[in-house]
């Protein structure tokens, strides 16, 4: 099945105040976008002394200024939060977006933002685990009248969730592993992200997925891949290669690993031949993070330039 083309934006959230973020949120509904994106931390990546405003309070204030644009973490992880109260806490946002909220959930990685405010940070085993339990009790909360569910790390007991968002939120699942998070994407996820670590690896990600939603009988046509991206664009070649060379410094080997051979960059023409690549894979969802000081700025290029082309 081929799904129409989604970009999504990821918003300035660390070092930046709010009002540079509601800025951006703004604008990017303006543009066209079809959703925005925060990350889920509690310390700022990669050194807990950076500024970062929390997701889940930011995504309920940006649910008040912006009119259209989804609204999504990536990713929620388990341990941060009663798994119930925040099935609560994005009901009442998407009450207030009126149906704009995506539920990205994952496993978590940043060890010293669990351990510094208390919380558990287990091994990835029962991190994967609490991550399946998060899914189930949030689906049951966004659905039953009232909810029971006994598991290893949460439980709930005919617990009442009203008003209910106004649409079942979509939930995001993202990461890269082969068997067990791509098994709990194949049982929960409306939408499966490969991370941009592994943005080279989408093919055989994908494939992956397919075989697991095959042992788990699922359709594999009903979750929607998605991509996290870094895209550099400008108005020509030239200036795109010397964009590229500074985001691949500073990037470095994570998000920067394989970006000038498998990553979105380029003047426009070309920028549309790297989305045409990703969607030869079945990618249709892209949750881009623009490279620059002010991200509005390629943002508009790729408005004006790009999304005509995957438009209508």
């Amino acid at each position: 099945m081929t799904r129409a083309a989604r970009f999504g934006v990821t918003l300035p959230q660390i070092k930046r105040s709010w009002e540079e973020t509601r800025a951006a949120a703004i604008e990017f509904d303006a543009l066209g976008f079809d959703s925005v994106w925060v990350c889920d931390h509690l310390y700022g990546v990669p050194l807990p002394t950076l500024p970062i405003l929390e997701a889940w309070s930011l995504l309920a204030a940006l649910a008040a200024v912006t009119k259209r644009v989804e609204l999504g973490t990536l990713v929620t992880p388990p341990f941060f939060r009663n798994p119930a109260v925040l099935a609560k806490q994005i009901a009442t946002i998407d009450q207030i977006s009126n149906g704009r909220c995506i539920v990205g959930l994952g496993a978590g990685w940043f060890s010293a933002e669990f351990e510094g405010h208390g919380c558990e940070f287990p091994s990835l085993r029962e991190r994967m685990r609490a991550l399946e339990e998060t899914a189930e009790i949030l689906k049951r909360m966004w659905s039953e009248e009232r909810a029971s569910y006994q598991g290893s790390y949460a439980s709930i007991h005919e617990v009442i969730c009203e008003p209910k968002p106004v649409r079942r939120p979509p939930i995001l699942i993202g990461g890269g592993g082969e068997r067990v998070l791509m098994g709990i994407a194949a049982r929960h996820a409306d939408i499966w992200n490969n991370m941009a670590v592994f943005q080279s690896q989408l093919a055989s990600k994908v494939d992956a997925l397919r075989r697991s939603c095959e042992r788990e009988q699922r359709d594999f046509d009903s979750i929607e891949i998605s991509q996290q991206c870094i895209v550099v664009i400008a108005e020509d070649d030239a200036a795109a290669q010397r964009a590229l060379e500074k985001a691949k410094k500073i990037y470095g080997g994570h998000m920067g690993a394989g970006l000038e051979e498998h990553g979105i960059w380029g003047a426009p023409d070309r920028v549309i031949e790297c989305i045409e690549r990703h969607r030869a894979h079945g990618c249709s969802l892209f949750v881009i993070e623009f490279f620059g000081r002010d991200t509005r700025l390629p943002a508009r290029l790729f408005a004006e330039k790009v999304l005509p082309a995957f438009r209508g």
